[in-house]
């Protein structure tokens, strides 16, 4: 399979990269920086692309059979709160360019603020989200802002006809974590464990990523994973 990851330096999408590889895939990792782009190899090559320009997009994704979107919105916290945007901006571009490719499958990965904690209740819009709770959950309050424009980058995909999928993890990223392969399956609900904790391992995370890329069982859906 040919797969594509946008966000390629990044912690999730170099994972994913890894293990895309691992399982004898071709990959197309993307970067916006060439200084940034790692060494290619027999399965891996790597390319510049702007992931909020449509264009960029389409002319750079033509072949693949699915692309997965791992964009973060900045390296460190004062760059998050600042480039929230990126997110419902990068979601835009996607399924614009993804007009040029109908059969190209499209793996978005998010975040965890979509996902609910009673019904019809999202963990963004619990009382006093803003003010700390998301560090009960393994959020960091810095990344609100963030968080919330997962939420809107959701929204965007929820409204395209594409084949898209996007995959919101449990609240907290564990870094670094282990390739265990143990680990739960769900829809829009967050998943908890008994004592109240909500996590998953990046390397488990792209196990599922990769999973979704083999078996396309969430098209058109989001799912989440956790332990």
């Amino acid at each position: 399979m040919r797969i594509g990851v946008f966000g390629a330096t990044g912690g999730i999408g170099g994972r994913i990269v890894v293990e895309a590889v691992e399982r004898g895939h071709q990959v197309t990792a993307f970067t916006s920086s060439p200084e940034r782009a790692g060494e290619e190899s027999a399965a891996v090559t790597w390319r510049v692309a702007d992931v909020l320009d449509h264009a960029s997009i389409a002319a750079a994704i033509g072949g693949l059979d699915v692309v997965v979107q791992a964009i973060n919105a900045g390296r460190g916290v004062p760059d998050t709160i600042a480039n929230a945007d990126v997110f419902p901006r990068a979601a835009k571009a996607m399924v614009k360019a993804l007009e040029s490719h109908p059969d190209t499958r499209l793996i978005v990965m998010g975040g965890a603020g979509s996902l609910e904690v009673a019904p019809g209740l999202m963990v963004v819009d619990v009382e006093g989200f803003a003010e700390g709770l998301p560090d009960a959950l393994g959020v960091p309050v810095e990344y609100a802002n963030a968080v919330r424009a997962g939420v809107d980058a959701l929204a965007v995909y929820r409204t395209s006809n594409r084949k898209w999928t996007y995959i919101s993890p449990s609240a907290g990223l564990i870094l670094p974590g282990e390739r265990t392969g143990r680990f739960r399956v769900g829809g829009d609900q967050l998943l908890v464990r008994a004592d109240g904790t909500s996590d998953i391992s990046l390397e488990d995370l792209a196990m599922a990523a990769v999973d979704e890329a083999e078996t396309a069982r969430h098209v058109q859906r989001r799912f989440t994973v956790g332990y």
